[in-house]
């Protein structure tokens, strides 16, 4: 089952203007983006009480799967 989740075909389509990834079309890429914006709003609620700490953990949660939203973009990022 495994081999399906690390299929090469991408995940997102490409925007159609400016740089950047699109919205997903297959459930790889549904499941992925569910899964960051989850993991966003999990970190925001367990740190609510130490917005510091909170700040830096959901700028550095939200850069981390950059490479792999680029990785899974039909065509690659670049500007259109």
């Amino acid at each position: 089952m495994l081999h399906l989740f690390m299929r090469k075909s991408p995940w997102f389509r490409a925007k159609r203007h400016g740089y950047g990834t699109g919205l997903p079309f297959v459930w790889e890429g549904w499941f992925f983006l569910a899964l960051h914006i989850a993991m966003i709003a999990g970190l925001a609620w367990l740190f609510r009480d130490r917005p510091v700490l909170m700040t830096i953990l959901i700028v550095l949660a939200g850069l981390a799967p950059m490479p792999i939203y680029r990785a899974k973009t039909e065509g690659g990022w670049r500007w259109r």
